[in-house]
């Protein structure tokens, strides 16, 4: 029972601040400005572990490695764990174990970065019609913009009503199902 209660907190733990740097590298992807209360909060979450990361790791064309990889890691530390746990490390070989966790790492930091992109596309829904004007609008209406114009462009509006981030998380949870 503690060792699930520890779980449940490594879990807790390794999602937030891997979904925080995974909020800071697609931020610095798409060009979102910081320049808000959501940017500030994720640079002020974060900035104790990218800030001495750009040392080692520099940015690869222009995307931000070290907001990317230590979400990677965090995963892969997370995975460990489980299995540690579980069914104990020490009945596979490291040959076999280090492949499989750094692919499911990658799995689950594609998923995470999934669920980021839903939350951005629902914040962005109830935002339009709650609070279209509201600090927030614009950084995630940046972050959510690549993904959204493509679907604008095939379907535009319906009476004056964009069906695109619904077709979007549509298709994102359906990538999900994939992965």
């Amino acid at each position: 029972m503690i060792a699930q209660a520890g779980l449940f907190l490594l879990e807790a733990l390794t999602g937030f601040l891997s979904l925080a740097l995974l909020l800071r590298f697609y931020m610095q992807a798409f060009r979102v400005s910081f320049n808000n209360p959501a940017g500030s909060f994720v640079v002020e979450v974060t900035n104790w572990l990218v800030r001495p990361l750009r040392k080692a790791l520099p940015g690869l064309l222009g995307l931000d490695l070290a907001s990317l990889v230590p979400a990677y890691l965090l995963q892969c530390l997370f995975l460990f764990v489980v299995v540690w746990l579980g069914s104990g490390a020490e009945t596979w070989s490291l040959s076999t174990l280090l492949p499989l966790l750094g692919w499911r790492a990658v799995l689950a930091t594609l998923r995470l970065s999934i669920y980021l992109l839903i939350g951005a596309l629902l914040l962005q829904a109830v935002l339009s019609w709650v609070s279209p004007y509201s600090p927030l609008s614009q950084p995630v209406s940046q972050l959510t913009g690549p993904f959204l114009r493509p679907i604008q462009r095939l379907l535009p509006p319906i009476a004056s009503v964009d069906l695109s981030p619904l077709i979007a998380i549509v298709l994102a949870q359906l990538v999900l199902m994939f992965l």
